[in-house]
């Protein structure tokens, strides 16, 4: 199934004349026809405008149309271009909820250059370079690639007391440094080599000293972190590659 950035509706057809005619040319049997019609209309949240022209709908709607005829014939794969491109807030959210719906039907690709979209809707990406991939894995495992480390958040509340000292002291821990500081409030990004895992340490050491430990979490990078590091090092390897070459 197929939903290229334009959803190709016909305009003067209503919404279930149109998904009816799509399933016809998809080859769907003509007595499953109005049963999956119904289905895919309830599914992507479209029966209410089934009698409304696809020329009077919003820019939501005819996403969410295109998308019922891309999985009118129940296909095993469905690749999505830029789905929601010029949605509002609301949309958008919908959109991607309708989205992760699908997926423990179908294998879903999507193709979008709204970095964001890729990180609350896919499970793998693959990052593609002057039409060269240049990185495939999950956005945790890009990061832990790029990085060569893991790094957590710590915040503490400690007046006094030499918290970086002892966060450097636990096995395990490679790097500690402060990264934001409030008052007697003071947040440490804490760097451990990959694999391990530091927080019950981390955790034990901060409790057991009576410090307030306020904040725990794993620092992971963006997308368009993930995104510029892995074209910028893909583009250099290319001009030294061309050097050699030359």
């Amino acid at each position: 199934g197929y939903l290229p950035e334009t959803p190709p509706l016909y305009p003067d057809m209503t919404v279930r004349e149109y998904l009816e005619f799509v399933a016809k040319i998809k080859g769907v049997p003509a007595k499953e026809r109005r049963e999956r019609v119904t289905t895919v209309m309830q599914r992507t949240h479209v029966a209410d405008m089934s009698s409304r022209h696809c020329s009077k709908l919003s820019k939501g709607y005819r996403q969410r149309v295109g998308l019922a005829q891309a999985i009118i014939h129940n296909p095993e794969v469905l690749i999505l271009d830029e789905p929601t491109a010029g949605l509002d807030p609301k949309q958008i959210i919908e959109t991607r909820d309708l989205i992760r719906s699908l997926a423990g039907d179908h294998t879903i690709v999507l193709s979008t250059h709204i970095l964001p979209e890729v990180a609350q809707t896919c499970q793998r990406v693959v990052i593609i370079n002057k039409g060269r991939v240049v990185a495939v894995d999950t956005p945790e495992n890009l990061t832990a690639r790029l990085k060569g480390a893991e790094t957590m958040f710590v915040q503490i509340d400690a007046p006094g007391a030499d918290a970086l000292t002892a966060l450097q002291a636990i096995p395990g821990v490679t790097r500690a440094a402060p990264a934001d500081t409030r008052g007697t409030v003071v947040g440490y990004e804490v760097e451990s080599t990959r694999g391990t895992d530091v927080r019950r340490e981390i955790a034990r050491t901060v409790v057991g000293r009576g410090w307030g430990l306020l904040e725990l979490r794993p620092m992971r990078m963006s997308l368009e972190e993930i995104f510029l590091q892995v074209v910028t090092t893909d583009e250099g390897m290319g001009e030294a590659r061309s050097e050699q070459r030359a």
